[in-house]
This record gives C-alpha cells, structure tokens and sequence, in this order.
C-alpha cells in the first residue's frame, strides 16, 4: 500500500444494516456488495456469520462474488465465532476475519466480569487462532475511545505478536473529540512495537456528529484504513460517512492522502443504499443529500451562476449527480429567474426580467417553490 494510500473498510452490510428496521435479505446484499466492489471499497465486511443462518449464508455468497475487495467477517474473541466465519470465507478471492474484544475498564468490568490480563489473554488466542483459517486478520479493541492509551497500546503489542495484521481502534460509542482521538492514534503509532507490522484502522461511530472528522484526525496521525458506510448509516446516530471522507481526501490535496473510490459512484450508490434500506437520505446530508448542490439563497445563486465555485467547493459531476440546481424560492433574485427562463427557452431583456420578477415574487410568496412549469405561466401574466 502507498504511503498516502488511505484503505476503504466498507461496512454497510454489517454495521450499517444495524440499523432498526432496516434487516436486508440475501438478494439485496448481494446488490449492494456488488456496486460497493464496483464503488472501489479495499475491504467489504459482509457480516456477522454466526448471528444467524441468514446472516451466514449472505457472508458465503459475498465471499463467492465478489472479485476486487477483500471480503471480511466478523467475529467475538469466542473459537466458534472463527471457526464459523472461516466456513462463510473459505471461497471468497481474498479473505480477512475481524475479531475482538473490549478493551476499556467499563468493558473489562462489566461486560466481561474480567481483569486487564485477562482480557489481553482472550485477544492473543483469539487472533492466534483466527491466523491458522485465514492470514489477514483485523484486531478491534471495542471501546478503545475511552480506554486508556498505556494499556491499549499493550493490547495492540499482543495482537500483533500473535498475528494481526490491521488494528481497528473503535470510537464505539462515538465520545471522543477529533484533538483526541488524533492523540491516540499517534500515541499507538509512536509507543507500540512492531506498529509497523500493522495498519492503523479508524472506526468512529457519530453519537456527537464527530464521525467523520475523527476518522480525518485518526488518518492525519497515522491511519491508514477508515471504516465507514454508505450515508452514514448505523447503530444508534451511525457510522463515519464514506462519502464525506473521500470527498474531504480529494478536495484537501495538501494531505496527500486518497482512496481507491470511483467518486463519481458514490450519489447512484448512495440511492441505491437508501432505497434497499427504506432509510431516506437527509436533504442536507453532506455530499450526497439533495440541497448539497442545490441553492435558494438570491445571492448564492447569483454566484454560482456567474462562477460555480464561487459557493461549491466541488464539481456536482465528481460525485455523479448531473448538475447544481437552482432552485426558484421566493428568497431568489433576478439572475436565477432569468437563468431558470432561459433553461426552458424564454430569453427576456432586462426590461422584461423586471416585470416578471415582480409577478414572479407574488407567486413565490404564496408557494414553496416555483417550478418549470410556472414559469411560462408567470410570464404570460405579465402579457409578455
């Protein structure tokens, strides 16, 4: 992997479809599973394999069509969660078993009822016999947010002595901010030895809306992989947005950093992602949402008009919606009425554009938007 090669671990499938009333059956997910292969993600988790048959059968025929991405299952540090996720693996072209256990003192203490030492002795074996199935396996330190950095890095020590090859450092529970999550990462990256065997993973969930720039700060510190999902969709508030991280990547080239992500897939596959799902994409969502290239404001509009970047800081086409709408509200000026009117083959003179923008004004006061449709009826209004 390149120095400013920033791996894709996409997650949609597994944590994404946590979602509540979201459950995907088989065929969906093998729809997805191909788009996202298609998309360019590095690494696809395709499921849970031992959290049902449903979910097992789906993970094997991932495994079996899948042609680019690394195809990933996960796991509990618990020998028949591995085994059976091997099983689900075992045709896939390349193959990984993501595997774990939590690693913060509220985990240690109340989730297992266990020690620190303990906890450390769970996740050697469980890596260790990950390794004798499969040769690339991921290590996640659930709740390593909120776990202090000494131990973690204990931890990461261990696993990678016992074989692992990515270590996934999880916000779970989406508590840290960017400063801090960054300071860990780069704690791990400078105080773990034989951190060079493995590569530093990002996974940030967005309890506090800070997905997405933890997982920026965890890169910007050493990451190299981030694991996200299509929207944003996941457990309680989400996941990081896949979307945005690349997007962020491709529009700061001074971070040197990029994906291997056809950016031009990503609003279709947002779509389809959104329609399996039943879950309907916010119109304000970064990158994908229906205003995020759309504008209203008179004096935004006049901007984009005249020059685009003026006010879009990316090219519409980058991400694969057609173009930037102008969109007639009673807050538009003349530019974007005479612009809406020439689209649809009216071209009028200034003199004319003063008359209908003041019969335009009217009926944008009185309605939402003013669409196409009303445009030639507005300027038969005016007896033009």
């Amino acid at each position: 992997m390149a120095q400013g090669q920033v791996q894709i671990f996409d997650t949609t499938l597994r944590d994404g479809e946590q979602v509540p009333g979201c459950k995907l059956d088989t065929h969906n997910k093998l729809i997805i599973a191909e788009r996202l292969d298609e998309l360019g993600v590095d690494i696809l988790e395709a499921g849970f394999p031992i959290s049902s048959p449903g979910d097992f059968d789906s993970v094997v025929k991932i495994a079996q069509l899948i042609k680019n991405a690394r195809v990933c299952g996960l796991t509990r540090a618990v020998k028949k969660d591995i085994e059976v996720a091997a099983e689900a693996l075992k045709d896939a072209k390349k193959s990984r078993i993501h595997t774990g256990i939590g690693t913060s003192d509220s985990h240690i203490i109340y989730k297992f009822n266990s020690t620190r030492e303990k906890i450390i002795e769970r996740a050697v074996s469980a890596v260790s016999y990950a390794k004798s199935f499969v040769e690339d396996i991921e290590f996640y330190a659930e709740d390593a947010g909120r776990t202090d950095n000494e131990y973690l890095a204990r931890v990461c020590e261990a696993v990678i002595k016992a074989g692992a090859t990515v270590l996934n450092i999880p916000d779970t529970t989406g508590y840290c901010l960017p400063e801090e999550y960054g300071a860990k990462i780069k704690y791990l990256k400078e105080n773990v030895t034989g951190i060079d065997k493995a590569t530093l993973s990002c996974h940030c969930h967005n309890d506090l809306g800070l997905a997405t720039a933890n997982s920026i700060a965890g890169i910007m510190n050493g990451a190299r992989q981030i694991e996200c999902t299509i929207n944003g969709i996941g457990e309680r508030a989400g996941n990081t947005s896949l979307e945005e991280v690349v997007m962020i990547m491709r529009q700061h080239p001074d971070l040197n950093l990029d994906t291997n992500i056809n950016s031009k897939l990503l609003y279709s596959t947002s779509q389809l992602v959104s329609e399996s799902m039943g879950m309907p994409v916010q119109p304000n969502k970064a990158v994908v949402g229906a205003n995020a290239f759309a504008h209203s404001s008179g004096i935004h509009q006049d901007g984009v008009i005249k020059q685009r970047e003026t006010y879009e800081i990316m090219d519409p086409h980058d991400v694969g919606v057609t173009q930037s709408a102008i969109v007639l509200t009673a807050r538009s000026g003349r530019a974007a009425l005479a612009y809406r009117a020439k689209n649809i083959g009216f071209e009028l003179d200034k003199l004319q554009l003063d008359i209908v923008y003041k019969e335009f004004l009217k009926v944008a006061d009185q309605q939402k938007e003013v669409n196409d449709d009303d445009i030639p009826k507005i300027i038969e209004a005016c007896g033009l």
